[in-house]
């Protein structure tokens, strides 16, 4: 069985999705219909505008989900997806290749995301950081034992777990957690605490646009990060999606409950291949591949 997955924020780069554009019509049809839906010309920033362009969060969320469901798109008849599943934002764009979502839809509720989550960042200073090499339950016990905002936001793969809270409780977790061993604990580059309670806003502000919007039946379950399960009920995976803003991000426990459901292979979708990366680390023997057209 063939698994697809799709990256989140941190995936995008300069020129992402320009030979795309330029070799497919489909291609250059959608993106141009999704800057008449933005309001503004994403596809110019896409292609020719910087590393710091790409890092507003305007632009960032839309464009990477733009590059995976377009490229999903031109894949045609050749992309047929058993179960999808999606790193965070990237959970969007497994919604649009399983039919739950249409394109359209899926931007603009991405769009509204991308906004509503910038404006909780700027509400309450916060951000993030990488802890490696060190058990997840220590990791989960350090954030409990810190009194400011701290909580697990990504389980990426063993040994590899990201943190999200305020400046100071991130401040705080990192050097308890480099005294119980972290080989390292890096603080990201981000706006803010995504997936932590810190999100709430956001997730108030999503909820009302999510659930006035269309889910069909999958073709296909998705994986969704808020439980690592599978489900085909649109009902579920609304509810899920809601939520999704301000719990973690359980892609190791994905993984694995996906190649449990029978994934003989992942596909990556989307700029980079991050993803692969990091199932290789969740199982060594996991084959994976870029989605190419």
């Amino acid at each position: 069985m063939k698994a697809y997955v799709f990256p989140g924020q941190g995936a995008q780069f300069p020129g992402m999705g320009k030979d795309l554009y330029e070799k497919s019509v489909l291609a250059k049809d959608l993106f141009e219909n999704a800057n008449s839906i933005l309001g503004f010309r994403i596809t110019d920033i896409m292609f020719t505008g910087s590393d710091e362009d790409l890092k507003q969060t305007r632009v960032t969320q839309p464009a990477i989900f733009l590059h995976s469901t377009i490229l999903a798109a031109v894949l045609a008849n050749s992309f047929r997806p058993d179960m999808v599943a999606g790193h965070s934002l990237g959970e969007f764009s497994a919604l649009v290749a399983n039919k739950t979502l249409t394109l359209n839809d899926g931007l603009i509720l991405v769009s509204k995301r991308a906004i509503a989550m910038q404006k909780a960042c700027e509400k309450t200073p916060s951000t993030m950081a990488a802890i490696l090499d060190l058990d997840d339950k220590i990791v989960e016990e350090v954030c409990a034992s810190v009194k400011e905002v701290v909580v697990p936001a990504n389980y990426n793969s063993p040994g590899q777990i990201v943190i999200s809270g305020s400046n100071e409780g991130i401040d705080k977790a990192i050097e308890i957690l480099k005294e119980k061993g972290a080989k390292r604990a890096i603080k990201l580059a981000v706006g803010g605490a995504f997936h932590s309670p810190l999100m709430e806003p956001a997730r108030l502000e999503l909820e009302e646009a999510i659930r006035n919007t269309t889910f069909s039946k999958p073709i296909c379950p998705v994986y969704q990060n808020v439980d690592a399960k599978p489900s085909i009920d649109p009902e579920v995976i609304k509810s899920n999606l809601v939520s999704q803003l301000t719990s973690p991000v359980r892609w190791t426990q994905s993984i694995l409950n996906m190649i449990s459901g029978g994934a003989t292979s992942f596909v990556e979708v989307g700029p980079g291949n991050v993803l692969s990366g990091l199932i290789k680390k969740i199982n060594k023997d996991a084959i994976t591949e870029s989605a190419s057209f």
